[in-house]
């Protein structure tokens, strides 16, 4: 090997080895990253978009992912419609649901919309159940839920379906214990206060489970907090939405973003 050639290998092994303590400072100094310092003059502040960690579970042009009754669900311009006509009049409530896992701990994030005398809600840690009433309904759920109507008379509320019933009413921040009635620890606010932050149109909901601590955001107002310490409270389980019996109606929802904990 001549001394040229000595001299390109070197210099190659070099700028290889530089490039490699690099990249290896790199990933050392984002592993080693300093905390944040709070200043006295810092306070909470919104911020724009999700935080990292959220991920899409609807694709906005099927239902791949999610089962439901087709005769009640469909998808159409990015968004998911549950929708009850004359002539599909339900005796039992049913819903549509996310078949990508049991979360536990999480946050959910979408926007919904609902008809006037629609009623709806968004299920959480919840699992299938059998329905007495209409035994050919598949999709039957008892677990908690983010109360949904369109004249907002229970939305934000925390109701379990089929279970415990009214956990919290918007507003209220309760303790459940499974012995007694749930107990009001404090109000938020007055219900309809918060009403005034509900629109007829698009809502943004977030939902947040952490172990025993249950919290329902809509358009970046707390709606209600339950602090669930009942021994047979469920820990995990499905997500799903509903379509309520009672008159035609029709709820749209769109932008489904999941982070688990």
């Amino acid at each position: 090997m001549n001394s040229t050639m000595v001299t390109v290998t070197s210099r190659r092994k070099l700028f290889l080895a530089a490039l490699a303590a690099c990249s290896s400072h790199s990933m050392s100094a984002l592993q080693t990253a300093q905390p944040y310092i709070p200043k006295q003059s810092d306070r909470p502040e919104p911020i724009e978009g999700d935080e990292a960690g959220f991920q899409s579970i609807f694709d906005g042009k099927t239902l791949n992912g999610w089962q439901g009754d087709a005769k009640y669900w469909r998808v159409a311009d990015g968004i998911m419609t549950g929708e009850i006509t004359p002539e599909t009049v339900i005796k039992s409530n049913t819903f549509i649901i996310w078949q990508g896992g049991a979360p536990e701990d999480f946050e959910l994030k979408v926007e919904y919309k609902i008809t006037e005398a629609g009623n709806s809600g968004i299920n959480y840690r919840s699992i299938v159940v059998e329905d007495k009433v209409t035994p050919s309904n598949k999709f039957a759920m008892r677990g908690y839920q983010c109360d949904i109507d369109g004249r907002n008379r229970y939305t934000g509320n925390n109701y379990e379906e089929k279970g415990r019933l009214f956990l919290a009413q918007r507003g209220e921040v309760t303790h459940v214990t499974g012995v007694r009635k749930p107990v009001l620890l404090s109000r938020a606010a007055e219900s309809k206060t918060i009403m005034s932050f509900l629109t007829d149109g698009w809502n943004s909901a977030h939902l947040i489970a952490r172990g025993n601590t249950l919290i329902h955001n809509i358009n970046g107002h707390l709606m209600c907090m339950v602090i669930d310490d009942d021994p047979n409270r469920q820990r995990k389980g499905q997500i799903g939405v509903q379509v309520h019996v009672g008159p035609p109606m029709r709820v749209e929802y769109r932008n489904w973003r999941l982070k688990t904990l």
